[in-house]
């Protein structure tokens, strides 16, 4: 006898449907006619685990209507949410912050690793807010939080010590912006400091890296030197770059080296669709670049990688409700991801591939694993990105922590 049965799930589109006994906060059991306190029977739905939110900015989310970017360039993105960084408020920043974990929470992710900006134009108000929010939704997410120095350091007096300051204060991971220096020297002096630091604390690193279309620039080419110093202090499979767009602007040959460095330096890469999409290739009047890397060569090569929604509704990005099946279908259009074990591939970047970039222990759908999984309104697990599915039940923990509203009209 469980306490809780979810009774006739799908889990695997070759086998068969299976029943999941919880006890406590564990799957204890994946069988058939398991018996429960409570049983709930989906009628052959898709289970997935828990969605993960491996690059999010909360802080700076539903800032679209506030003021918007009409130029919609990054740097027009920058400029803007550094003046509004300087009014920010604890209160104001938690309150659009709970309102967007809100909408993650209902479409099934309970994993989050958030990048509040840690700088001296928005001091630790961001950085505050998701501790607090943190704590707050403790028993609904598990969230890692970034010290994210957005404006650079070597350029901006004070920036260093603020970001030592948000790893005294409990940060879980020193954050990088190399590109957002005045020159690549400065870049490189940037990456070596991140280094120090993560050494210091002993904390995984994840860069905001080759953020550009300008491949000539070598700020937006800095993650050879990434892999160089990865390899250097020993963090192999600790370092995650973020965006990465400059990899879709290389010559074959170059492209075929950085990945490689990539590869030996078992750095993870976290494509961010929408964003990528939205602010890359401002400046081309023809043959204009979509900007997005395409995950197969890399995962070719062995390397892990991810995608996330990164901002929602602000000068970045003035789209988005927190869907990763959302920013999934973005990325099967935009990358041409169309056959059976494509969709397979996206499922596992915002699932298993995550969670070797969170370090998540006892992840996943299997006996032994932690209760966190969310039931989807569609019969085929490779149908998820094309169906975007209703969120039935959220499970963290093993508890429902969400339902859809909208579940009794799967009836009509």
């Amino acid at each position: 006898m469980y306490e809780l049965v979810f009774r006739n799930a799908r889990i695997d589109d070759e086998t068969e449907t299976v029943d999941i006994g919880i006890n406590g906060s564990v799957i204890e059991k994946l069988g058939s006619n398991l018996e429960g306190k409570r049983v709930i029977d989906v009628d052959g739905d898709v289970a997935v685990p828990s969605f993960i939110e491996s690059h999010i900015h909360l802080d700076k989310a539903l800032l679209e209507r506030v003021r918007p970017n009409t130029e919609g360039t990054l740097a027009g993105a920058i400029r803007i949410t550094g003046e509004l960084k300087k009014g920010f408020r604890f209160e104001e920043v938690l309150q659009r912050s709970r309102q967007v974990l809100e909408m993650l929470i209902a479409s099934g992710t309970t994993y989050l690793r958030v990048h509040p900006d840690t700088d001296p134009l928005g001091g630790l108000t961001g950085f505050r807010a998701m501790m607090e929010l943190r704590r707050l939704y403790s028993d609904a997410v598990d969230m890692q939080i970034v010290a994210f120095p957005q404006e650079g350091i070597i350029k901006l007096p004070g920036a260093y010590e603020i970001l030592e300051e948000t790893m005294k204060l409990g940060a879980d991971v020193v954050g990088g912006c190399p590109y957002n220096e005045n020159s690549y020297e400065d870049t490189k002096k940037h990456i070596d400091l991140v280094f120090e630091l993560a050494r210091k604390y002993d904390k995984d690193l994840d860069f905001h890296a080759d953020f550009g279309d300008n491949v000539e620039d070598m700020r937006y080419r800095a993650v050879d030197y990434i892999a160089e110093k990865t390899i250097e202090y020993g963090f192999q499979g600790r370092v995650t770059v973020g965006h990465m767009t400059s990899l879709s602007s290389l010559d074959p040959d170059t492209f075929a080296k950085t990945i490689s460095n990539i590869s030996r330096a078992r750095i993870n890469v976290v494509p961010l669709p929408a964003t990528d999409l939205y602010l890359s290739g401002r400046g081309d009047r023809y043959r204009v670049r979509r900007g997005v890397v395409n995950p197969v060569p890399l995962i070719e090569a062995g390397i892990n990688v991810a995608f996330s929604s990164n901002n929602i509704r602000n000068a970045f990005t003035p789209f988005g409700k927190g869907d990763l099946l959302h920013i999934g279908s973005i990325y099967e259009h935009v990358a041409q991801l169309g056959s059976l074990s494509n969709q397979k591939m996206l499922l596992d970047m915002i699932t298993k591939n995550a969670a070797k970039i969170l370090h998540l222990e006892r992840y996943g759908l299997n006996e032994g694993c932690v209760a966190d999984f969310t039931i989807l309104a569609t019969k085929r697990v490779s149908d998820i990105f094309l169906d975007i599915p209703v969120r039935r039940f959220v499970v963290k923990r093993g508890r429902v922590i969400y339902r859809s509203e909208l579940v009794e009209m799967k009836n009509f």
